[in-house]
């Protein structure tokens, strides 16, 4: 039987935290300190946090989704890596899905162009579109 997930403690005044992005002045990887916490309590769906990082640059208002726990950078480095290559592997199986249903390998668009079903563009305006780069010779 399968663990059940543990739900993580939002980050607390006093936690040692890494930048998981580039911020201002900090680079990805720079570790610090969370000095102060504001934002909605109650609710959690908007909690900032102000961080005095190692190489000196002190930052505000810095969402949860950039930082994370010290102890589980090792942990979140190896997630990115594996969420990278999940997306490689369905953007280079897309192409064969829509070249297995349309019967053609550029999805049955013709001259290369978006479809209005794929893209969410009504056709109209995708006729429009490539009228005027017709007319405009490009």
């Amino acid at each position: 039987m399968p663990k059940a997930k543990v739900k993580e403690r939002p980050l607390r005044k006093g936690d040692k935290v890494i930048a998981t992005v580039d911020l201002p002045g900090v680079p990805e990887g720079t570790t610090g300190k969370i000095k102060l916490l504001n934002g909605l309590f109650r609710s959690g769906s908007w909690l900032r946090y102000w961080v005095f990082f190692d190489n000196g640059v002190d930052l505000g208002s810095i969402s949860a989704e950039k930082l994370v726990r010290a102890s589980d950078w090792e942990t979140f480095k190896e997630g990115r890596a594996r969420r990278a290559e999940e997306g490689e592997r369905a953007v280079a199986a897309a192409p064969a899905a829509a070249a297995t249903a349309s019967g053609s390998p550029d999805g049955g668009a013709g001259d290369g162009a978006a479809s209005g079903a794929a893209s969410r563009i009504p056709a109209h305006l995708l006729e429009r579109a490539k009228a005027r780069r017709e007319a405009l010779g490009q």
